[in-house]
């Protein structure tokens, strides 16, 4: 009897794959990517747990430069069950592990008007947690209508080309 291929979150990785733990899927609807940056995140123990699990949301995030380091604001990390004797707090502000040279060049971008760090996924590499942070700016409702069209026709004419019928094959 044939085994049944084990889903993709089952199978072996490399050690280079990393795994993807949440996405923030509304930014990329509600921002305009200018610039993409991965940071490293301080974590405690049952928060790396957590993460492990997939307990975290990322609606709400955001990055924000203080006192020369740049902390990401609103990010849940629901709280690991087995260690409920320490204090967890899901939403505390964690600071992200860039080099300096880096902060300092997305602290000039941020000073720039309508810019902001919007974090756009949170992943394991190389067993370490890291973010995916995107220097972004708001979209006006007419770039998301001009988005939206773009991906409609692109559907539409994927669409059509799959009932076009292919030409006639040169059987010898």
């Amino acid at each position: 009897m044939a085994r049944k291929a084990a889903p993709a979150s089952e199978r072996p990785r490399t050690p280079e794959e990393p795994v993807v733990v949440a996405r923030n899927r509304k930014a990329l609807h509600r921002f305009v990517i200018l610039e993409k940056v991965e940071a490293g995140i301080m974590l405690t123990g049952p928060e790396v747990k957590s993460l492990r699990n997939g307990h975290c949301v990322l609606a709400d995030a955001f990055g924000r430069v203080r006192d020369g380091a740049i902390w990401l604001l609103n990010m849940e990390v629901a709280a690991y069950q087995p260690a409920a004797t320490i204090e967890q707090i899901a939403k505390r502000p964690r600071k992200l592990l860039l080099h300096a040279r880096e902060i300092r060049k997305l602290e000039r971008r941020l000073d720039e008007a309508g810019t902001t760090l919007v974090p756009l996924s949170v992943y394991f590499a190389h067993g370490l947690a890291k973010v995916e942070l995107a220097l972004a700016r708001g979209a006006r409702e007419y770039d998301r209508r001009e988005r939206s069209k773009e991906r409609d026709a692109r559907r539409e004419m994927r669409a059509r080309m799959k009932k076009q019928p292919r030409g006639r094959r040169n059987t010898r």
